[in-house]
């Protein structure tokens, strides 16, 4: 039986019930502001349970992301997981004794020659939208390999620390081309030249893709969840409203032009210049303290 989650809601009177799943943990660290997302199948690899069912890997990390994004408690959301590998994408070879039915491929529940795409289009591609959307700050904290989807997954987060044991792989062991998030993402952070090296040779190690600009940071793996911690006490001193603003316009501002961009902060400078936090940004920084931030 799937455990349930309360979290907090926006009112004292409101309370939220997450469903939950062994495969995959929610845990809110609310004296921190971090929600930690984990993979929690380390005897395969953290490979993903499922396809597009309610219950399956791909549908939890967009509604357990999606939930901490709604807590007004929660500040950042850090992606790792449990044992040796981030997460090995999903599992091509079927999840026998679980409620998930046969092997990955795409939509599971669905027959014929659209099935693949519909099956894609409403998971893997539903999933990378949920996280580019989400508004407050993600973090792919990189304990070892991620292939194919659990590389999408890591790229579509916002910051992304590694270690040592941190390796990305492509599908080509499966026969199929590099999906939405990474065909996406891999040119914009390391150039259109390096990532068809990348996608032409199918494995990239920690150290390269620290030089090239995938990892934002590569440190032992010891060190791992302590830097990521550091860096979410950093951010913790910066008001929510702005990050999350801040996030969004240079996400836009990717696939956009320097008029579009213009409009899209200059509409944001108001509300930002009237809002609360900023309001106590600015005290704080008069009085010598540390800001209280409250997302408003």
């Amino acid at each position: 039986m799937a455990r349930k989650h309360r979290l907090s809601g926006r009112k004292e009177d409101v309370v939220q019930e997450l469903e939950l799943v062994p495969h995959l943990l929610y845990e809110p660290e609310y004296e921190t502001g971090i929600l930690w997302i984990k993979f929690n199948r380390p005897e395969r690899l953290n490979a993903c349970a499922g396809g597009t069912e309610r219950k399956s890997t791909l549908a939890k990390v967009g509604e357990y992301m999606r939930a901490g994004d709604d807590d007004p408690k929660i500040r950042f959301i850090v992606l790792t997981g449990i044992g040796r590998a981030f997460s090995a994408g999903v599992d091509v070879r079927g999840n026998p004794g679980e409620d998930f039915g046969g092997p990955f491929i795409g939509a599971t529940r669905q027959e014929g020659p659209d099935a693949t795409r519909q099956g894609f289009l409403y998971a893997t591609t539903k999933l990378i939208k949920d996280i580019n959307y989400i508004r407050k700050p993600t973090i792919a904290m990189m304990n070892g390999v991620a292939a194919g989807f659990g590389m999408d997954m890591a790229l579509a987060c916002d910051i992304r620390y590694g270690c040592e044991n941190t390796r990305f792989i492509t599908y080509q062991q499966v026969g199929q081309i590099i999906e939405n998030g990474g065909t996406y993402w891999l040119p914009k952070m390391a150039g259109i030249g390096r990532a068809l090296e990348f996608a032409f040779t199918g494995f990239l190690d920690a150290e390269r893709a620290y030089q090239w600009g995938i990892l934002n940071k590569l440190v032992p793996s010891e060190n791992l969840e302590a830097e990521v911690r550091a860096l979410c006490g950093q951010m913790l001193k910066s008001p929510p409203i702005t990050q999350w603003i801040n996030k969004r316009n240079m996400r836009h501002a990717l696939d956009s032009n320097l008029e579009t961009t213009a409009v899209l902060t200059s509409n944001a400078a108001y509300i930002l210049g009237s809002s609360e936090d900023a309001k106590e940004a600015r005290n704080a920084l008069m009085e010598r303290r540390d800001p209280v931030f409250k997302g408003v």
